[in-house]
């Protein structure tokens, strides 16, 4: 048996038991030894390795103060020099699918291998893909265990030196970047036997990936606006001020919806705005902006709109998974068409 490898594990704040959202702007953090889901990725090591050292840091901290976050992260790893880094898995968090997809980014420049783990519609994805070898994984951190477990082989082979597999044989998210390998038939005959399968309703892989895109049907026009109830929609991040609420600054595992009745437009002085993806102070000057009541009280005012909705609806759309904003979307439209809403306006950031 081998030298045991040495593993350095990065959480955020809630998985290292820090705490939940209050305490997203913890800065980077280290433990000695296993914290964390690191405790169940020691466990299945056993003998074979050691988890040395935990990185904890906030979500909010790292995204807001990323280069401060990666300084102290590449000074934890010179101090505990590991074999392999592992991070998350971050599932559908899009906050901790960027900064585990960063760690393993700067751990690789270290010449350190690393791995993590995230839902395939994680923002982390897209962003580090080509880059970091990534485990798929669903949306509930109850599958923690069995994705380690299917981890496991990669932490170990990237670990001791080892070359991976190809991404299907070894169970990551492809990079996209295609190697040439010699084939025991040539391409016309494995082309011509693919064809066959598929006619004789033969199971058969293609040789190039193909993800159809998804099919919208659009809805029917609004015949006649002067008679039309519209809804407003923000993704902005619209707040009332000082976010009573405690809502997310992004990724959010909901919407809010506020009344609108007898509001003629929307004050600084009740209202902020609270996201992560633009710069917020021209919204949170004049709300109007990322929800537009003056507006459409104006078109009501004029008769060019019939009403407008007793409700507006806001969320702050950044770093949100695509499954994600299927189901809050399809939340919000049925709440819209049991409201009566003929129609709806949805202001870009």
């Amino acid at each position: 048996m081998g030298k045991p490898v040495k593993v350095v594990y990065y959480v955020n704040q809630f998985f290292g038991g820090i705490g939940g959202e209050e305490k997203a702007n913890e800065p980077v953090t280290v433990q000695e030894g296993a914290a964390g889901p690191a405790r169940a990725l020691q466990q299945l090591l056993g003998d074979r390795g050691s988890v040395v050292a935990t990185i904890i840091c906030g979500d909010n901290y790292f995204s807001e103060r990323e280069d401060s976050a990666l300084d102290a992260v590449r000074h934890a790893l010179t101090d505990a020099r590991p074999d392999v880094v592992v991070a998350g898995p971050a599932f559908d968090a899009g906050r901790y699918g960027l900064s585990c997809g960063a760690v393993c980014k700067a751990a690789q420049d270290m010449d350190i291998p690393a791995v993590t783990a995230m839902h395939p519609e994680n923002p982390g994805v897209l962003t580090y893909r080509k880059n970091v070898v990534i485990v798929p994984t669903g949306t509930s951190p109850g599958e923690m265990q069995n994705i380690l477990s299917s981890m496991l082989s990669i932490i170990m082979t990237l670990a001791t030196g080892g070359k991976l597999a190809s991404p299907a044989e070894a169970g990551y998210l492809s990079t996209g970047i295609r190697e040439g390998v010699l084939r025991n038939e040539p391409g016309f005959k494995r082309a011509v036997d693919m064809l066959t399968d598929k006619l004789n309703g033969r199971p058969f892989v293609s040789e190039v990936p193909f993800q159809l895109p998804e099919r919208v049907i659009p809805a029917p026009p609004i015949l006649n606006m002067r008679s039309a109830s519209i809804a407003l929609i923000s993704t902005g991040g619209l707040i009332p001020k000082g976010n009573p609420e405690k809502q997310q600054a992004g990724n959010p595992d909901q919407y809010y919806t506020y009344s609108c009745e007898g509001v003629r437009s929307l004050s600084s002085q009740e209202w902020e705005a609270f996201h992560a993806g633009y710069y917020n102070q021209l919204s949170s000057d004049n709300p109007n902006y990322v929800l537009p009541l003056s507006l459409l009280r104006s078109l009501e005012d004029e008769g060019e709109v019939g009403s407008i909705h007793s409700k507006i609806f806001t969320l702050p759309g950044v770093g949100t998974p695509v499954e994600k904003s299927r189901r809050l979307g399809a939340q919000i439209a049925k709440e819209l068409k049991d409201g009566g809403a003929d129609g709806c306006l949805l202001v870009a950031t």
